[in-house]
């Protein structure tokens, strides 16, 4: 099995990256500079971000190398924090504050800076439950949390103030006091920047450079908050941030900062909601850098190089090094097992040639299929792993481990094709007649005629490519296979299906919404033409599992009503999927409604109705 951590050891010729990064912050006129390391959840990004890290420092203790201090902050350690926006200041503080370099030359500086700190933390923290309670407990000599609300709360008498704190005004009168303060707040952040250049300049220090990771596992609140930490050293000199995320979630948290409730011009760039989202992320982030996808050639690559560090242990240093050799004089050949006769043994070699040839003769629809994710690759790896050993303990004969790895890259490609085929083996004794069919088609072209026999996307470019290679699963007994994939079968979806974050936060904001308005917008913004087909599928089975855990969830429907309504072909499959396997007298009868409305707008709706079960009130109610 392969350990899913952010690693700086360098399987995916990613060093590049890395090296490019690092070349721009050692470029002191580049300074100060905010980088964005921006890709897809899983691409790399955090195991980048380590190789830079181990560049800058060399592995020097406490972070220190060449006059330059790197800091490693990781956003979601800090999510459940009341403010991570001050535990990411508060991080680079204590950097220096303990750094043994330094001494007490910037005690001062720190001692200021950790105070400053203290009160934007108390600022935004909410009246009820500090303030508030803080404020009362001045009336009985409690010591005040903020300087200028003790201030205020001199101007009146005792018991005025009393009643003012305990009655049901009480929160607005302290926010009425902080508003007007608003200017001793901005004061704050001046003076924080400045008592910050002083202590740099003071430290000695060439450079500080910041690397923040993990802010696409956060709540949009939190990620929020640890942007906003770094807006405060924007322009601050000998300061360089490099922040790894998920646009899309970054974007999504912008946008859930400052969201309307209007779903007017919702695809105009131009928009309000658009040019909020832009200009916050082109001021804060003055280089972004994108992280490719990886080739077919560089997934086979590295499906070696993980075989090799299972297999060869110790020896693995040996691979490590003629793989950073190689990559110095060819970048886009595949790395394989040619490459490394020469130092493994014979039983390594037996073993590599066993696990390495069947996996890297997928690897093009493994690449197709997982995005060419290494994060999904790894976790593919492992699922297809555990499984082999499944095989081994429940003693399977006659198992062929090579259809169980043709069958997993359907399962990863495209869930609704994967129970598609069980349902067809599952009512044949194992050997449906289904897939002789398409396998012929497939290997003639005969690209038309399988989609007037089949669903459309057992066409696709990926599909074809996966009917077409070996081995073909004709005449073969899927029950077995199944069985040991049975997991992917059940209601939800398996931690090794692979659900990015993004997908679950969308997922959880279309279930969650308060209005159709907000529904809508949401479809239109982030789902139509947003979301590719493997990611579409993904949320559809997501709410397909809500919906079976809760069919009396009016909320759920909706979305795939809604979704439905916008001629999705694959959100109807879908609902109709799902209508099977739940009680159709659970389904709220005042859904009838929303289907006759989404109905008049895609006619291929209709076909749903006599998939409802004709004693239920949802049947009756739509044929009224």
């Amino acid at each position: 099995m392969w350990a899913d951590n952010e690693t700086s050891e360098d399987l995916l010729g990613f060093k590049i990256h890395a090296d490019l990064l690092v070349d721009v912050i050692r470029d002191d006129k580049v300074l100060p500079v905010t980088i964005g390391v921006f890709g897809d959840w899983g691409s790399g990004k955090s195991s980048i971000l380590k190789i830079i890290e181990q560049e800058l420092t060399g592995g020097e203790e406490y972070g220190f190398k060449d006059g330059t201090l790197v800091l490693y902050f990781n956003g979601w350690v800090f999510e459940g924090y009341d403010d991570a926006k001050a535990a990411l200041l508060e991080s680079i503080i204590e950097k220096f504050d303990k750094h043994k370099s330094f001494g007490n030359e910037i005690k001062d500086e720190t001692v200021k800076l950790f105070k400053s700190v203290k009160w934007m933390r108390l600022l935004g923290l909410s009246f009820k439950k500090v303030i508030l309670p803080g404020a009362a407990a001045y009336l009985t000599g409690g010591a005040s949390l903020i300087p200028f609300l003790a201030n205020e709360f001199t101007k009146l008498q005792p018991k005025d103030l009393a009643e003012k704190l305990s009655g049901e005004d009480g929160e607005n009168f302290l926010k009425d006091i902080i508003q007007k303060n608003e200017e001793d707040e901005l004061m704050m952040v001046r003076e924080f920047r400045k008592d910050f250049k002083k202590m740099i300049d003071k430290s000695k220090i060439k450079k500080l450079v910041v690397i923040v990771d993990d802010l696409d596992r956060c709540t949009p609140d939190r990620l929020i908050e640890n942007l906003e930490a770094i807006k405060l050293f924007l322009n601050v000199e000998k300061t360089a941030f490099i922040i790894g995320a998920d646009p899309r979630i970054v974007r999504h948290a912008i946008e859930h900062r400052y969201k309307t409730d209007s779903i007017e011009n919702a695809d105009d760039p131009n928009s309000r909601n658009k040019r909020i989202v832009s200009d916050y992320l082109e001021k804060l982030i003055q280089i972004p850098y994108y992280l490719p996808k990886l080739t077919d050639n560089e997934v086979e690559t590295y499906l070696t190089l993980l075989f090799c560090k299972k297999i060869m242990g110790s020896d693995f240093s040996k691979v490590a090094n003629a793989f950073k050799l190689n990559r110095e004089n060819n970048k886009y050949d595949v790395f394989g097992l040619g490459n490394i006769q020469d130092i493994t043994s014979e039983e390594q070699k037996k073993q590599l040639k066993e696990s390495v040839s069947l996996i890297a003769s997928l690897s093009p629809i493994i690449t197709e299929g997982l995005k060419g994710n290494p994060r999904q690759i790894k976790r593919f790896l492992n699922t297809f792993i555990l499984r082999e050993r499944l095989v081994k303990v429940a003693k399977l004969s006659d198992f062929k481990i090579d259809i169980l790895a043709k069958l997993m890259v359907l399962e990863y490609a495209s869930i609704s094709l994967f129970k598609e085929l069980y349902d067809w083996q599952s009512s044949q004794k194992g050997e449906p007649k289904e897939i002789i069919v398409l396998e012929q088609l497939a290997h003639e072209d005969k690209i038309e005629e399988l989609k007037k026999l089949f669903s459309p996307e057992w066409a696709s470019e990926k599909v074809m490519k996966w009917l077409n290679t070996e081995p073909k699963l004709s005449n073969i007994d899927l029950r077995d296979y199944y069985w040991i994939s049975r997991d992917q079968l059940s209601t939800t979806i398996s931690g090794a299906s692979l659900i990015p974050q993004h997908l679950r936060n969308l997922t959880k904001e279309l279930i969650n919404h308060s209005s159709g308005v907000l529904l809508e917008k949401t479809i239109q913004e982030e789902i139509i033409g947003k979301l590719n087909n493997t990611d579409f599928e993904t949320m559809l089975s997501l709410l397909e599992k809500e919906v079976v855990k809760a069919p009396e969830n009016d909320n759920i429907h909706k979305v795939f009503i809604r979704i439905m309504a916008h001629n999705s072909s694959e959100a109807l499959e879908s609902y109709k999927r799902v209508i099977q396997k739940i009680d159709n007298n659970k389904i709220p009868f005042s859904l009838r409604n929303d289907i006759k409305i989404a109905a008049n707008m895609n006619k291929n709706i209709e076909s749903i109705y006599s998939l409802f079960d004709k004693n239920s009130q949802i049947f009756k109610g739509l044929n009224q």
